[in-house]
């Protein structure tokens, strides 16, 4: 199969990369990341998280973040809302476009929100009826598509059923992620000929991690797939907090610097994107994880 001409980035570095940050984040710097990320020419952003403070603190505040960004036209300014609650104060800070988690793995359903898998979609009817009352897109979210931090390897074919399921309810898209980063080239690809037979290609999306550094390879092996949509973090921030030892996602600046390469149009700037990774890296007081921003600071 030919490369994808053009690849669409969603970010999620100000929501999934944020949210295990062990320091307080204050609203300004997360706005002050969310705008010099859609100054780079980002078209989608996941910019906070509508789910309680008790659990993930450093999502407090994410509706006073969408009350203060530069909402740039074209762009998709995306928070994650887990129930109707989360729904609905989504929708109050202006939100037009929300995402839902569901994972391939009942272990790792169990420990992290403490219901089954069906139970979990179950909980996402509701959502998808008010979305569709307010006209408000839904994406979908797969957790552990290439294995589980509990349960080992997970089955394609359960990772379709998921899929199939989201998509069924409503979901526009169901991106696929590997919480634990333990995916190869030839798994990746598996999961993907088999999910795509129930869901089209065109509304899947990749989310990798690097745990294992095998992220990139298995961008590409999801281009070879005809996979065009991956979530990708600024500067590789975030883990998972319900997955010991994951590191962070994939680089924006890394995943870039790939599609570059292999001539494929993103709409986006380099040399803004470094900038906004070296921001969000001094206001965090950490390296980058980025290794394109690493390579280019040493020059």
């Amino acid at each position: 199969m030919s490369l994808p001409t053009h690849v669409r980035l969603i970010e999620v570095g100000p929501r999934d990369g944020l949210q295990n940050e062990a320091q307080p984040i204050s609203v300004a710097d997360k706005v002050q990341l969310v705008d010099a990320l859609s100054a780079a020419g980002l078209g989608y952003i996941e910019v906070g998280s509508f789910v309680s403070p008790k659990w993930v603190p450093q999502m407090a505040g994410s509706g006073d973040v969408f009350a203060q960004i530069q909402r740039k036209p074209g762009v998709t300014y995306a928070a994650l809302a887990p129930n109707l609650r989360g729904f609905e104060d989504a929708v109050a800070a202006g939100v037009k476009e929300v995402a839902v988690f569901a994972a391939a793995s009942e272990a790792f359903s169990q420990r992290n929100i403490n219901c089954s898998i069906s139970e979990s979609l179950a909980r996402f009817v509701p959502i998808m009826d008010a979305a569709k009352q307010h006209g408000v897109n839904v994406r979908g979210y797969v957790s552990c598509v290439l294995g589980c931090p509990y349960e080992g390897a997970v089955a394609p074919e359960q990772v379709a059923f998921v899929a199939r399921e989201l998509y069924a309810m409503g979901c526009y898209e169901v991106s696929l992620g590997d919480t634990i980063g333990a995916g190869t080239a030839g798994a990746t690809r598996r999961m993907f000929e088999v999910v795509g037979a129930d869901v089209p290609r065109n509304k899947l999306a990749g989310h990798f991690h690097d745990t294992y550094g095998q992220a990139m390879a298995n961008i590409y092996a999801s281009l070879l797939e005809g996979i065009e949509v991956f979530d990708s973090s600024i500067a590789g921030l975030g883990g998972c907090p319900y997955a010991k030892g994951a590191s962070g996602n994939v680089a924006t600046e890394d995943v870039l610097y790939l599609l570059n390469g292999l001539g494929i149009e993103t709409g986006i700037d380099m040399e803004q994107l470094l900038l906004a990774g070296e921001q969000i890296c001094t206001v965090l007081g950490r390296p980058t994880g980025s290794r394109v921003a690493k390579a280019r600071s040493a020059k």
